[in-house]
């Protein structure tokens, strides 16, 4: 789906569950992390996040347009478009629109940490900063603290 065929489903949307037209410009925005859209208080355009429409499908898609649309028009009457006003939350149920999308999985950063090990007493010590092992010293018994490193 691209830009041109967004904007045709949030202005078919607009007209069919809101009973308004849709004056302004829907579009992808690919910068998009942690939320599935927003709705642009300035331009009054709205921005949908492409990666739940590829993990969630057009279902879901559907329903993140509706929820800027309630932000939208309710913006645009004056009227509260905040998720905590009561105008929000009636617009919501009345035209099935989801409070919150579902969440995109997050990828999972594999860090790298660092052993460190006491020469004395064997007391191992896993960091995710690197540390200059001359500064300290075992927190069990006093030794010396060396960097321990994989084989393999």
């Amino acid at each position: 789906m691209d830009n041109k065929e967004l904007q045709k489903l949030t202005e078919d949307i607009s007209k069919t569950c809101f009973e308004k037209p849709f004056r302004h410009q829907a579009v992808f925005n690919d910068r998009l992390k942690t939320t599935g859209g927003r709705y642009l208080l300035t331009s009054h355009n709205i921005e949908i996040n492409r990666k739940s429409l590829i993990a969630h499908g057009r279902e879901e898609l559907e329903g993140i347009i509706r929820h800027e649309l309630c932000h939208y028009h309710l913006h645009l009457e004056g009227k509260g478009y905040k998720h905590r006003d009561r105008d929000f939350r009636e617009l919501l149920q009345k035209v099935d629109a989801p409070r919150f999308c579902t969440p995109l999985q997050k990828k999972t950063q594999s860090r790298k940490t660092y052993t460190y090990i006491c020469t004395a007493c064997g007391q191992q010590y896993v960091k995710k900063r690197a540390m200059n092992p001359k500064k300290y010293a075992c927190g069990k018994c006093g030794g010396k603290i060396k960097e321990f490193i994989k084989k393999g």
